[in-house]
């Protein structure tokens, strides 16, 4: 799986960011604005571009940048360790992934995010005789919960856990509330920025002692953020906060593109 953002959505996302023309960025790249628009749109170096400098304007780590640019890619992350955990990708003109945890002696499983399509989820259900006990939202953006109706119809009795504000008070996540799902310990980080109602799961307990894993959504992917933020520094803040803090071999499960641990979150996203 290729990474979800390339170095010229980085450059972007960067500079919407910070308020910063194409014009600026150009100027202090050493570039025409047609060579900056042509490698926000497709990743590839324009020749001449002087990146440490346009990084530095922007607020980037100029090394990591460049390794984006060069092809750094995650190291790949083998989940048969996690017996019980499935990433689930659907794609209706975008990819999106969601995640399926469960304890292997009790069946009981849990839900983060949906994704566009039901249909895997119910399949590898069946397949691994689960029980969905718990629903958790990262954010309530469409590609994330397009498949709510579907899951709660055929678990009724699910329980949901989000950040909304406008959520009934026991579907709301509670950061000093750890969630059993079997053996398995789900804790709720707050990581606003992306999104008014982020959240990263961290999932902890796998048997056999393998790390615990973080369900970001789109606060960060592998090399990058998610973009749209509504409070740049923010998101930023939290990030820092909430999941680069967290054991280098916690595995970060994103919304879009592969998964990564979070020591290769610190090593390579460009904005820290």
């Amino acid at each position: 799986m290729s990474l979800e953002d390339h170095a010229g959505d980085v450059v972007f996302k960067a500079r919407r960011a910070g308020g910063i023309s194409l014009e600026e960025v150009a100027g202090v790249g050493g570039v025409s604005v047609e060579a900056l628009e042509e490698f926000e749109e497709n990743g590839g170096l324009p020749e001449g571009f002087q990146l440490d400098a346009a990084a530095a304007h922007l607020g980037l780590n100029a090394v990591k940048l460049r390794g984006v640019a060069e092809g750094w890619e995650p190291a790949p992350v083998d989940l048969s360790r996690w017996r019980e955990l499935r990433m689930i990708t659907t794609d209706q003109g975008m990819a999106v992934n969601c995640f399926v945890a469960w304890d292997p002696e009790t069946k009981e499983a849990a839900l983060f995010d949906t994704g566009w399509e039901a249909e895997p989820i119910l399949a590898l259900a069946e397949e691994q005789g689960l029980t969905l006990q718990h629903l958790f939202i990262t954010h309530s953006h469409g590609d994330h919960i397009a498949a709510i109706g579907a899951v709660r119809e055929r678990w009724p009795e699910i329980r949901l856990h989000s950040a909304i504000e406008s959520a009934p008070t026991e579907q709301r996540v509670d950061p000093a509330e750890a969630i059993s799902v079997g053996g398995l310990k789900v804790s709720a980080r707050l990581t606003p920025g992306h999104a008014e109602d982020g959240v990263t799961y961290v999932v902890e307990g796998f048997p056999d002692g393998a790390p615990a894993v973080a369900v970001v959504g789109d606060a960060i992917f592998a090399g990058s953020m998610g973009g749209h933020h509504l409070a740049p520094e923010l998101a930023r803040a939290k990030v820092r906060e909430e999941i680069l803090s967290l054991p280098g071999n916690t595995v970060v499960c994103p919304g879009h593109g592969p998964l990564s641990t979070v020591r290769e979150a610190n090593d390579w996203i460009p904005f820290f």
